[in-house]
């Protein structure tokens, strides 16, 4: 357990959905987004702030190889350079579902890039993970979900973990040569007063960190499922968490404030916030999309 006095806001953005943070190696920065405050931040290792309006709603990005961004919208898969203010979609591989956005998403250790799509109003189970190889092929692998989150990737990327938020659930797949995830199993399932799992990582011993939306804290699972660990945190709602820094030994924590009164608020000045804790263990170099 790390108390909550080591615990640190390091950009107080007020954001109203923060969401889907990832470190990118060759600029030492943290990026992160505001999914329904349209909005894209950087912090920078010391704690410079860079902030840029996107044109959509922005769900996860991931760097790109070949520069900017990949990202998943509320209109598809789109290609971001925000420091250029180059906004460029792609395609949408759910033209069929009107009520679909873009969610989480994380690229693979072989650089394919993955994430999930959910029912904007939350209700209906249209939800979906999608493959974005490499080639800008797309492929539907996984189908059903209320509220998609993560994914996240073992240390030799052959096993992925998805959430079901609104369900409570998080399941772990085979992941097969070509990147389809198989043999999908219930790996972790979370009680009421829990909290709901969202966004997620794994550290180099191969643990999964999880944020817990209205569970106030992170938790770590063991490689068996296992809860070993709790982390709480200031606020009600986080969101995600993704290792950084030179030695990929902080951990950085988004945040919520939608849904929130104004007497939550005054008990959580922070919320929406971006938060940084050291957890006692590295995490793991995320590859760029290789496409």
């Amino acid at each position: 357990m790390i108390a909550d006095s080591q615990v640190r806001c390091v950009a107080d953005v007020h954001a109203i959905l923060g969401e889907g943070p990832v470190w990118v190696v060759r600029e030492r920065a943290l990026y992160w987004v505001d999914i329904k405050g349209r909005k894209i931040f950087r912090l920078s290792e010391d704690e410079q702030l860079t902030s840029w309006l996107a044109p959509w709603r922005v769900g996860s990005l991931a760097p790109r190889e070949s520069g900017g961004f990949i990202a998943g919208t509320e209109h598809g898969f789109a290609h971001i350079h925000p420091e250029l203010d180059h906004f460029e979609l792609m395609f949408d591989p759910e033209e069929d579902r009107e009520t679909n956005r873009f969610n989480d998403g994380k690229v693979d250790r072989h650089g394919r890039f993955y994430a999930g799509t959910m029912d904007d109003e939350e209700k209906e189970a249209t939800g979906a993970f999608y493959r974005l190889h490499t080639n800008l092929t797309c492929a539907r692998v996984d189908d059903g979900y209320r509220v998609t989150n993560g994914p996240a990737f073992s240390p030799d990327g052959k096993l992925m973990y998805a959430n079901d938020s609104a369900l409570q659930v998080t399941y772990v797949f085979h992941v097969a040569p070509d990147g389809t995830p198989l043999a999908k199993r219930e790996f972790a399932r979370f009680e009421d007063g829990q909290g709901y799992p969202d966004g997620m990582t794994v550290d180099a011993e191969g643990c999964l960190w999880i944020a817990f939306w209205d569970g106030w804290c992170l938790r770590r699972l063991s490689p068996d499922g296992e809860i070993i660990g709790e982390v709480k945190v200031p606020v009600a709602r986080p969101t995600s968490c993704a290792f950084g820094g030179s030695s990929l030994d902080r951990l950085y924590v988004t945040s919520a404030s939608i849904g929130l009164s104004e007497k939550e608020l005054e008990t959580q000045p922070n919320a929406g916030g971006l938060f940084l804790l050291s957890p006692g263990v590295q995490g793991i170099a995320d590859r760029p999309f290789a496409g």
